[in-house]
């Protein structure tokens, strides 16, 4: 019989330099939401970080190949943006809570769905090249 102890794999596990990454884009999000009134890196910018910083947030305690969770984190963005064709926001009657109507958005956008992949694609060939 096969000893199957040794064979198990820890995929959970605490990485700093992603967290901490992490919250460094997680700042700078919040200062584009809070001060960044423009037509650009509020809309664009923003939409390419928010993958960037979804992935680094998992990266920071999951153990996966940078592909998988580049394409996981730029699916999930994918969801969201659909969620807003659907009008999500008002089918969980959250439309008057401004932080989870900000969270999910209100407005379907093909420009929107190519910054998710420019983001997913950014953070795969960074992590790729450090791993």
């Amino acid at each position: 019989m096969k000893n199957t102890e040794n064979s198990t794999t820890t995929f959970l596990r605490f990485h700093k330099a992603s967290f901490f990454i992490f919250l460094f884009i997680l700042g700078i999000e919040i200062l584009i939401a809070l001060f960044v009134k423009d037509s650009i890196i509020r809309p664009y910018g923003g939409d390419v970080l928010v993958v960037m910083l979804m992935y680094c947030f998992f990266k920071s305690f999951v153990d996966i190949k940078p592909l998988y969770l580049a394409i996981a984190v730029t699916v999930f963005a994918y969801l969201v943006e659909v969620g807003q064709y659907f009008n999500l926001v008002e089918m969980l009657n959250l439309q008057d809570n401004r932080v989870m109507s900000t969270i999910i958005g209100s407005s379907f956008s093909w420009g929107d769905m190519l910054c998710y992949t420019i983001g997913g694609i950014i953070c795969y060939l960074i992590d790729r090249k450090r791993s």
